[in-house]
């Protein structure tokens, strides 16, 4: 005859494994939402990269802007030198 002490051993060992599955499925869950943030198409990492591209760009917008300024004072400059004709 079964004593009670193992029945109930038997069934926390049920809850116990049942419990552990119902653990690791959502472990398995989160792990791969994670991943999905991390690496995904909208990923974490994506955003990083979106981020350095856009200061980038915009260091590149005021170099550019920089050098336009000069050489417009530049033209307007060689303009201004040029000899004005005057019409017939």
């Amino acid at each position: 005859m079964p004593s009670q002490d193992s029945k109930k051993t038997s069934k926390s060992s049920q809850i116990s494994l049942k419990t552990k599955l119902t653990i690791i499925l959502i472990i398995l869950l989160l792990s791969t939402y994670i991943g999905i943030i991390l690496f995904g198409k909208n990923s974490f990492v994506i955003l990083t990269q979106l981020k350095e591209e856009k200061k980038s760009l915009t260091q590149e917008a005021i170099r550019l802007k920089n050098s336009n300024q000069k050489l417009q004072k530049e033209f307007f400059e060689l303009k201004n030198l040029e000899p004005h004709r005057e019409e017939e």
